[in-house]
């Protein structure tokens, strides 16, 4: 008797459970402030999460003046909170209020100042919040830390800077110089991320100029980034040029007598603004006529090639040793087991595919 095997289709019971939503990426935020800063304890140290560090301002003179955090988009605020005063009390704000905004134009009270401090629990979304001085407060306000519970998380300052525009030779520029600052601040902890090193520790106060009969869109040095007045006018979205010169200025390598070659000191400034930075603006290139060691963007694009497909930490490792005074070209061969000119060839033959 034949044996016949019977198969049982039974239906598949899909249980839908509840996905997890994956947490937002943190929100970025700028700390902006009508007061001037006092010395080098700038507007970003009122939210860096280290409550040893603190924002202090000049004496106020006549007029509103406020101090915002300012997200990058509305988040959920559930609860905020302000510190003042260091800590033997001074700068302390007994007198103000704490205000929120859903827009980041019209704000409203939330909580009043008591002690130095003041907290409020929103609810709802807002796109900044502020601290106001009361009319009477005249002396120097120290902002020790801003507390913001939020969903997504408000991304607090890893590399806290403050740049300052304080030279310029075309006034009515202000508000563009005032904006490209705010965006290098911004983009300040990604730079330093990517050009990172054991030990090294940042420029926390840059300084900003435009300036007349500059025959480059920008250079830095000595802690200052100097524009080309008539450059910015004529490109006002070129931001990018001030993201390069503060990589320079990140970069920080020893001195003329460096072994470092110019095309790859470049090449790592343009792959911080064209890789990390502005990626769609990076343009074109010929693949008959691109060369490695061409500089700037260029070189950016060869610097990506070989992170992508060798080693993730290149950039890393060229900037430290870079930084460190020890570059050689062997660099390239330890990291990626093949000579700088092996891989220039095999990167050039990629762009023809």
């Amino acid at each position: 008797m034949p044996r016949f095997a019977f198969v049982f289709a039974f239906p598949m019971i899909v249980v839908a459970s509840q996905a997890v939503a994956r947490a937002e990426a943190p929100v970025g935020a700028v700390v902006e402030s009508t007061l001037a800063t006092a010395g080098e304890r700038i507007r970003q140290f009122a939210f860096d999460g280290d409550d040893a560090t603190s924002y202090e301002t000049e004496a106020a003179g006549e007029g509103d003046h406020a101090v915002a955090l300012t997200f990058d988009a509305p988040v959920q605020v559930g609860s905020v909170e302000v510190r003042t005063g260091d800590d033997g009390g001074a700068g302390r704000l007994d007198v103000g209020s704490l205000e929120g905004s859903a827009d980041g134009k019209a704000f409203e009270k939330l909580a009043d100042f008591r002690e130095g401090a003041a907290k409020a629990e929103p609810g709802r979304k807002l796109k900044a919040v502020r601290v106001v001085p009361g009319k009477d407060a005249k002396g120097p306000l120290v902002v020790r830390e801003f507390l913001v519970d939020s969903e997504p998380e408000v991304r607090r300052f890893a590399y806290p800077v403050e740049i300052v525009v304080d030279e310029l030779d075309a006034p009515g520029m202000r508000g563009w110089a005032e904006k490209a600052a705010r965006e290098c601040e911004r983009f300040y902890d990604r730079i330093n991320e990517a050009l990172k090193s054991d030990g090294y520790r940042p420029a926390r106060v840059i300084r900003m100029s435009l300036k007349n009969d500059i025959d480059v869109p920008a250079y830095a040095g000595g802690g200052r980034i100097t524009g080309s007045v008539k450059w910015f006018k004529d490109h006002p979205d070129d931001v990018g040029a001030m993201i390069h010169e503060t990589a320079h200025i990140v970069q920080r390598y020893r001195g003329r007598r460096n072994p470092n070659p110019g095309w790859l000191v470049e090449g790592v400034a343009d792959y911080v603004r064209f890789v990390l930075y502005e990626p769609e603006n990076i343009g074109g290139l010929n693949p008959e006529r691109a060369k490695y060691d061409d500089s700037y963007r260029v070189t950016a694009r060869f610097l990506d090639y070989v992170v992508k497909k060798y080693d993730p930490d290149f950039v890393l490792k060229v900037n430290r040793a870079m930084r460190e005074g020890t570059y050689s070209d062997d660099l390239f061969k330890q990291a990626t087991g093949k000579p700088k000119e092996e891989l220039g060839a095999e990167w050039k033959a990629s762009l023809k595919k």
